[in-house]
């Protein structure tokens, strides 16, 4: 039996519309469909001390396996194995020493194999910091370094660039729009908020007048098509 084209195309809108419920409850997710965006983004105070929020123009860079990047507004980082991660477990890039190329962002693997390094943060300016813990030799007398494992990088796009998501949380650009790229309180990019996860930028209340407005058009659809076949079935019956 195939489904009416009309009918398929209703409960692909109802699928997408209960995806946007979904992402409200998920911090650092965007709407799939502008009717359902809040305004401008909140954020909630955490004692996290690797999540960040960014202002509301700037898109953090991450990579996916194949080496391909996506942007995402959720700051909601974590470590394994030593590597900076997003809440999906990709890496996160950024810049190992100001000016050179997106890397991925870690501890250094010294550290980090002879289990010294401790307290990760991530300050105002991106910087990726932790505590390098040394023992004096001679004295014993045991000292923090404080190490900056590198700095964030945040991504700005054109005015009026929309992004593609198929999650809620990468987000592509279009063919051919390059963002620009920096690091955070610099001269062209806003500081970031340490120790604060960004709330969902989607609406719950209006999200989900959506997806009952998608189930009663679905509902419309499936009793006009209905009446139809019954009406086809009558005349048939008529003429035989």
């Amino acid at each position: 039996m195939f489904l009416n084209p009309a009918l398929g195309a209703a409960l692909d809108r109802i699928s997408e519309r209960a995806e946007d419920v979904r992402r409200a409850f998920t911090p650092g997710t965007v709407a799939r469909y502008d009717d359902v965006a809040t305004a401008r983004p909140s954020s909630d105070f955490t004692l996290d001390p690797l999540a960040v929020s960014a202002a509301d123009d700037l898109y953090f860079v991450t990579r996916n396996q194949r080496g391909e990047l996506a942007y995402t507004r959720d700051g909601s980082f974590a470590l394994r194995d030593g590597r900076l991660i997003d809440g999906e477990g990709e890496p996160v890039r950024g810049f190992a020493v100001p000016g050179n190329e997106l890397s991925d962002l870690r501890i250094d693997p010294v550290d980090e194999a002879l289990g010294r390094a401790t307290d990760p943060r991530i300050d105002r300016d991106g910087s990726f910091v932790y505590g390098r813990v040394t023992i004096d030799p001679r004295s014993g007398v045991r000292k923090t370094q404080r190490v900056v494992a590198g700095r964030i990088a945040v991504a700005r796009f054109p005015a009026g660039t929309r992004l593609a998501t198929t999650d809620g949380s990468r987000c592509i650009p279009p063919p051919g729009v390059q963002p620009q790229l920096g690091i955070p309180g610099d001269a062209n990019f806003a500081a970031l908020q340490p120790m604060h996860r960004e709330r969902s930028r989607v609406n719950l209340d209006e999200s989900l007048v959506r997806l009952q407005d998608a189930y009663i058009a679905f509902d419309a659809l499936r009793a006009a098509e209905q009446a139809k076949a019954h009406l086809g079935k009558t005349t048939m019956d008529l003429v035989k």
